[in-house]
């Protein structure tokens, strides 16, 4: 039996609110704010018992109940408990992820769960790229962070996720930072150019740079997998000798066993002798690199920017290193795994194959024309006495302008054979 009370503090106060003690469907002790009016306060404690009775009924289901609520919240509350569940990634995710969430969610004036669907995200995107606050390639991260979002409020908190199946932009025909791979040539001019430029470029010498150009192009690494590496990273004595970048700093949130070049094995044997626990490159996750890369580039005489695009930090050292790898016979499988990427399509996007290489490789098919080199006019081979009758022919017996050998009268049946011959 429910009961209205006031509390003792609010007895002698007039217009305070009553409250309502109640046992709910599993027989616990539960309190409700009521009204300032008693009569209106009786309503709502009798509408709470009734309640409790469909429950214990099974008329009302309660779990039905609490997912209905969550549903009427607020997102606001909805986006605080998201963001406490991107928890275990890192912090740069965390935020860019929220960012695109609550600017979508803000413009569109979304209050509840209910208010989000395609039309109103695309309505807001459509709005960004005609201000070109944004790309294609940009527009389809805002569309996965909202799906991201929308897939972990299912089913708790919504039925479905509204926003399945949203089609994305083509980034192929909006492509804000096209990139170019380095040739051999200009990678060993990029490297001579660091050491021997004798300055400091983002709190780096020469020769460091030089390092860190190097460990790119023959590990594929990204920038900041490279600034995790410390001395220990590196296994020199394993066959093969390996470097392995941990599941916290990989971008994939994997841990990566890679391959070390065997050149590139007997650098590092010199450049590891500090201590085995601090990174060879210190604070290399926030630098400049691309700066680096642009002023060592000046000073090589190699153009930073070309049509075929841009050649920053990652384009001369991972795309470098996936072209080179595809350019000298490894195959795409290999290549993909390499590059650890999880679809041959993202690796297709790194590998810069110029006219130049497609015509070494039409250079090397093979092709032997059986018994000779020499080809006749429909395509056929010949044998070399066939060519040489042929040419004896040509040297001592005239032709008319009838197109055929003129032959002594002696041969008369054979000159009507070749006559035939020559017109099936």
């Amino acid at each position: 039996m429910a009961s209205i009370y006031k509390r003792k503090q609010d007895k002698n106060i007039k217009r305070t609110c009553w409250y309502i003690g109640y046992t709910d469907h599993n027989g616990k002790r539960k309190t409700s704010k009521g009204f300032s009016d008693k009569k209106e306060t009786e309503r709502l404690a009798a509408k709470l018992e009734h309640d409790v009775m469909l429950r214990k009924k099974g008329i009302i289901d309660p779990e039905q109940e609490k997912q209905a609520e969550k549903r009427n919240a607020s997102l606001v509350e909805h986006l605080e408990a998201f963001e406490k569940s991107l928890s275990k990634t890192t912090i740069q995710h965390i935020e860019r992820t929220m960012c695109r969430v609550r600017r979508i969610i803000n413009d569109a004036r979304m209050k509840t769960p209910a208010d989000i669907n395609v039309e109103s995200v695309e309505s807001v995107l459509q709005k960004m790229l005609e201000n070109d606050e944004i790309g294609h390639k940009t527009y389809n991260h805002y569309v996965q962070s909202m799906q991201q979002f929308c897939s972990w409020m299912v089913p708790e908190r919504m039925y479905q996720n509204p926003l399945v199946g949203m089609n994305k932009l083509n980034t192929e025909i909006d492509i804000r930072h096209k990139r170019r791979a380095l040739t051999l040539e200009e990678f060993q001019k990029l490297i001579k150019s660091a050491r021997t430029s004798g300055i400091d470029i983002q709190c780096y010498s020469g020769e460091q740079r030089a390092r860190i150009y190097i460990i790119s192009y023959m590990t594929g690494l990204r920038r900041k997998e490279i600034a995790s590496l410390t001395p220990r990273s590196f296994n020199l004595t394993a066959t093969p000798p390996t470097v392995t970048v941990e599941a916290a700093c990989s971008k994939h949130r994997r841990k990566d066993v890679l391959p070390l070049h065997h050149e590139l094995v007997v650098l590092l044997k010199e450049w590891l002798t500090g201590d085995p626990n601090e990174p060879l490159f210190p604070k290399l996750a926030k630098r400049r690199t691309w700066l680096m890369v642009k002023l060592d580039l000046k000073r090589a005489g190699i153009p930073y920017e070309t049509d075929e695009g841009i050649a920053d930090f990652h384009a001369a050292g991972r795309h470098t290193h996936i072209t080179e790898l595809l350019r000298n016979g490894t195959s795409l499988p290999e290549a993909m795994r390499l590059a650890r990427h999880s679809d041959v399509k993202m690796t297709m996007r790194y590998t810069h194959i110029g006219i130049n290489d497609q015509h070494r490789a039409v250079q090397n098919l093979p092709w032997e024309c059986p018994g000779s080199a020499s080809e006749t006019s429909n395509g056929h081979c010949r044998s070399q006495d066939d060519t040489n009758e042929a040419n004896s022919l040509n040297d001592e017996t005239p032709v008319t302008d009838r197109g055929y050998q003129e032959l002594s009268s002696s041969d008369s049946e054979c000159q009507k054979w070749r006559i035939g011959g020559s017109n099936p």
